[in-house]
């Protein structure tokens, strides 16, 4: 009872001390500003705020709103499995007319690759067509096989792909091939005009001049001095910066330019020199060696005139066909025209079609010998 009295009267003593002074056990008087300063600090209240998103590649386009639906999805996937892939826009009602696109590309590569395969057989298994003319003949119709194949084949799979694209790297190395061999073309009816020329205005030194061992370094000039030149500009090309991920095509052209950034001064010569080089003057080579050729042959008897006529007269067809697809090529990809997609579709197929199929229909038809020798492949010529 002593002990309870005494308890209470130490609390009652207590509570009648000033509130701003306490003791703690060991005798120490402190205040309550300094409990309060002795209480750990308190962490600031801050909102969770996520991180911020990473900076697009250089590399990669972002397509301003609106975009199309599979522009999106493709700019999504540009770096899908680790390579850039670029969208071929010109397909138009794929879904649609989907078989349609699939007979045509099936019909025309089967045209081109068997004409032109009638032609190389035929000079091919004649002794009489192994004349440096009729060679030059089999490799522009070798060259036009060729021409085909790096893009038909990539067409009949586009067709039935759930996305029409394009590896970046894929898509150079289309535009290398394709232009090296459409300069090609070019260069082979440069060396063909040339032996016009010498068979027709210098007979005498035809078979110096043509011999077996030029007409070799002829053709491998003809195949490889174009595929340096494109080589070359396709490299600088490639070091742009990307700046779109959509080609107005079916197939990897001219149009590659416009998804890179502004051309340097340096890069723009080039591609100026190498088009004089590799398109005007063999162009203008050809234009003065088929005017000498029918200045000689007008001026001669009937004879020499006729064999101007026959042999010249294809070639310059076949020239002037190439230069207009060629000069329409290049307007399509350079000029900047609002054309529809179905205009641009069918501009596109020109250099496809017409060229690789109408050379070796041309040849065939007015070539006589050659003729001759594909009529024996007729059922009814035996008869």
């Amino acid at each position: 009872m002593q002990k309870l009295q005494k308890t209470l009267h130490v609390f009652l003593q207590h509570q009648h001390r000033s509130p701003s002074e306490f003791r703690l056990g060991g005798g120490a008087s402190v205040t309550p500003a300094k409990i309060r300063n002795t209480s750990p600090p308190r962490r600031p209240i801050t909102s969770h705020r996520p991180p911020p998103p990473p900076r697009p590649s250089p590399n990669v386009f972002i397509y301003p709103s609106p975009a199309p639906l599979a522009a999106l999805d493709h700019v999504a996937m540009a770096q899908w499995n680790g390579t850039m892939t670029l969208v071929l826009g010109g397909y138009v009602d794929l879904e649609k007319f989907r078989y349609l696109y699939f007979s045509l590309w099936v019909l025309f590569y089967f045209l081109i690759v068997s004409s032109n395969c009638v032609i190389i057989y035929v000079v091919k298994i004649h002794p009489s067509l192994h004349e440096p003319m009729y060679v030059f003949i089999a490799a522009l119709s070798l060259n036009s096989i060729l021409l085909s194949t790096t893009v038909y084949p990539k067409l009949m799979v586009d067709v039935f792909s759930r996305r029409q694209v394009a590896s970046y790297s894929g898509c150079l190395l289309q535009v290398f091939i394709f232009y090296s061999l459409a300069a090609t073309d070019l260069m082979l009816l440069s060396t063909m005009a040339y032996d016009r020329y010498v068979s027709i205005c210098r007979p005498l030194q035809y078979a110096i001049v043509m011999g077996k061992t030029r007409v070799c370094v002829y053709l491998a000039l003809a195949w490889f001095l174009p595929a340096c030149f494109v080589a070359v500009v396709i490299i600088l090309q490639s070091q742009q910066k990307l700046i779109g991920l959509v080609l107005e095509g079916i197939f990897c052209n001219t149009t590659v330019a416009k998804v890179h950034s502004k051309n340097p001064t340096f890069l723009v010569v080039l591609i100026f020199f190498g088009i004089i080089n590799v398109v005007f003057l063999p162009m203008v080579f050809i234009l003065f060696t088929y005017v000498r050729i029918f200045r000689v042959a007008f001026r001669s008897r009937g004879e020499v005139r006729a064999k101007a006529v026959e042999t010249c007269l294809p070639h310059v067809m076949v020239l002037i066909l190439f230069t207009f697809f060629i000069i329409l090529d290049l307007m399509v990809a350079v000029v900047e025209i609002k054309l529809s997609k179905i205009l641009r579709l069918i501009l596109s197929l020109q250099i496809l079609v017409y060229n690789p199929l109408l050379n070796p229909i041309i040849y065939g038809l007015k070539m006589k010998e050659i003729w001759k020798r594909i009529k024996r492949f007729a059922p009814l010529s035996n008869k």
